[in-house]
Parts: structure tokens; C-alpha cells; sequence
């Protein structure tokens, strides 16, 4: 499998994360609290749309919703391929980062 990009991994793990009510709002709700950074619309739609093609990703759109104006939300779930690029993600992870040691912020003093 290719190495995912970190948004796309961000996304991903979001999605997960949010299960049942995986659409755009929650998903970037999601990735600001992961994060700590601002994540516009257009820099989630662009991976989502990658990982569907991938077959990473499936969606499907509700019955229209009273409280949205009769619109649709796009529920996005997790293809077990998907699951199984998370599951490779964490193991590079993991293996990346053992055995780093002596990793601290430096203090600026001056």
C-alpha cells in the first residue's frame, strides 16, 4: 500500500473516530481538536475525495434533514481497506519513533 499523507491520515482517523456521524462538520470539528490548527472546508474535501477514489473511503448521503433546510448530509465511513491503512499507518508509527530518545523542546534563553 502507498503511504498515506498526513491529511489524509488526520481524516481518516477522524472518521473513525466520529463513526455513525462522520460528515464534513464533524470531521473538521474533529481534526481542530486533534490538531490545535484551523482546517478550511476545501483542505478536507480534497482528501476525503482522494481516499474515495483510493477505495479508502465510502460515503452515502442521508434522506434530506428538516434542520438543514431539506438538505443532505454525506456520511463517510471506513472501506476495510481503509481500516487496514490506518492499522499500517499506526504500525510506521509506531516503528518510526522507537528507540527515540532524548527528544525535548529547546528552551530559548537568552
Amino acid at each position: 500500500m502507498k503511504i498515506l499523507s498526513r491529511s489524509e491520515e488526520l481524516v481518516l482517523l477522524a472518521i473513525w473516530k466520529l463513526e455513525h456521524d462522520a460528515y464534513c462538520v464533524p470531521i473538521r470539528n474533529r481534526l481542530i481538536k486533534i490538531t490545535g490548527k484551523n482546517w478550511s472546508f476545501g483542505s478536507i474535501y480534497d482528501p476525503l475525495e482522494r481516499l474515495e477514489k483510493k477505495g479508502l473511503l465510502d460515503s452515502f448521503l442521508t434522506d434530506p434533514i428538516n434542520e438543514r433546510g431539506g438538505r443532505r448530509k454525506r456520511i463517510y465511513r471506513l472501506t476495510p481497506l481503509g481500516k487496514k491503512a490506518l492499522l499500517e499507518i499506526k504500525s510506521i508509527h509506531d516503528a518510526s519513533w522507537a528507540d527515540v530518545r532524548g527528544l525535548k523542546p529547546e528552551t530559548n534563553k537568552v
